[in-house]
């Protein structure tokens, strides 16, 4: 029975080792599986932490994620960790798009970029359907972005041409022609209000923004654009004389009649100009605009004489508007400050430059304007009267010395007066 027993007792201790093989083998498998759900775990640390900040700080957190998930996925596609990931990545995806889902579109197209590449780098089965879902939100988001860029810094053409080109025939490119052509609309509309000048520069920025995008049909718009900014140019300029901002009003209504020479407001808009350079001035030239058809009835004529050295520019507003250009007179000289009112245009012999108007009765203002090329020096100078039926009124403008210490000038008489009482005044130097 010695031997039998033996034989016994070795097969009792050979079973031993096989059974302890088994327990190692499997404590390493567990051990290999809690290794790489260690991993999962901290690639869904770092989700957490990115998931709230702005993309661009955060890009690199959300990539390194993403190299875990993909790692998990690919390189050890039976672990638990592994069958995890798809999950993983819902989780992932909905963190790096947010900006969409709360519907910040501008903030939303960056990060939905970045998902629309991942199928380039991840493999298509572990993402499923996730691969061509960031089409659609990022269609969305562009439009979205664009669409309240409109008429404003940027004007949304980067986001707009970004979806015509890449999103052609998704419902979100078909919406963007409208979507300008009333935003178009509703400016024009705007000429009307308060602040025309402001949606005049609107307009212009659709046009701008209408003209760069590569849709034919919306590049069309940029004509109704241009066409609105014709009306808001004239229209500012009409706000801004209104609001007392005269030079404003000169220069924005002087560039509408250089610009715009077949529209059929540039003789107004050359009379307004003309009245506010007086008003900048002379406020009262300011106080309502020149009317837009000319009086009828009789008109007093008036005539203006230059006395100065150098030519004169005279430009008036009232009843009517209009400017008139005298030459230098040949031969006459700056006076003293004393002596200017007592011989101006009193030469005897002396043919003065002479301009005639003949003017409507009524209140008008006037401007003459010496400063220009060699005579910059001479002030120019503002007066009005009042023009009443039955007189022929006479001006002279002439030029006087100023006192070196600026000292001691004389009141300066009004310029206009009727023909039964002629005078002489001028601009000082």
């Amino acid at each position: 029975w010695r031997p039998v027993l033996a034989v016994g007792l070795g097969v009792v201790l050979l079973a031993v080792p096989a059974g302890g093989a088994a327990v190692y083998g499997s404590a390493r498998d567990e051990a290999r599986e809690q290794m790489l759900l260690d991993r999962l775990a901290a690639g869904d640390e770092r989700v957490a932490a990115a998931s709230g900040q702005p993309f661009g700080s955060v890009k690199g957190e959300y990539a390194g994620a993403l190299d875990v998930y993909r790692a998990l996925g690919e390189d050890h596609p039976g672990s638990r960790a592994a069958k995890l990931v798809p999950d993983r990545l819902k989780t992932y995806y909905d963190a790096v798009s947010a900006p969409y889902a709360e519907k910040r579109h501008c903030e939303a197209v960056a990060p939905l970029t970045y998902l629309r590449t991942l199928p380039d780098s991840v493999d298509g089965k572990l993402l499923g359907a996730l691969a061509a879902w960031p089409d659609e939100p990022l269609a969305t988001s562009l439009y979205g972005c664009g669409v309240s860029r409109l008429g404003g810094p940027g004007g949304g053409g980067t986001e707009l041409g970004e979806l015509l080109r890449t999103f052609p025939d998704s419902a979100s490119a078909r919406q963007v022609g409208p979507a300008i052509g009333q935003r178009i609309k509703d400016q024009v509309a705007a000429l009307k209000g308060a602040e025309p000048c402001a949606a005049t520069e609107v307009l212009r920025g659709l046009g701008a923004t209408a003209s760069e995008l590569p849709a034919e049909g919306v590049k069309a718009l940029r004509a109704d654009a241009d066409r609105g900014v014709v009306d808001g140019v004239y229209a500012c300029g009409v706000d801004q004389f209104e609001d007392g901002e005269f030079d404003d009003a000169r220069t924005t209504l002087t560039d509408f009649a250089r610009t715009y020479k077949s529209d059929d407001r540039v003789r107004q808009a050359r009379n307004i100009s003309i009245a506010a350079e007086i008003a900048d001035d002379r406020p009262a030239a300011g106080k309502r605009l020149p009317p837009s058809k000319r009086p009828g009835g009789s008109r007093m004529e008036l005539v203006i004489s230059n006395d100065a050295p150098n030519a004169v520019e005279v430009l008036y507003t009232g009843p009517v508007t209009g400017t008139v250009t005298l030459k230098a007179c040949a031969g006459c000289e700056r006076y003293s400050a004393s002596e200017g009112s007592r011989r101006a245009c009193g030469a005897s012999g002396r043919s003065y430059p002479k301009a005639r108007l003949r003017l409507p009765a009524g209140e008008y203002h006037f401007l003459y304007k010496h400063g220009t090329g060699a005579s910059a020096g001479v002030d120019s100078y503002t007066s009005g009267t009042k023009v009443q039926p039955g007189y022929t009124y006479t001006s002279c403008t002439y030029v006087i010395e100023r006192n070196p210490f600026d000292l001691d000038l004389p009141q300066l008489p009004d310029p206009i007066q009727p023909v039964l009482s002629p005078w002489g005044a001028g601009s000082s130097r």
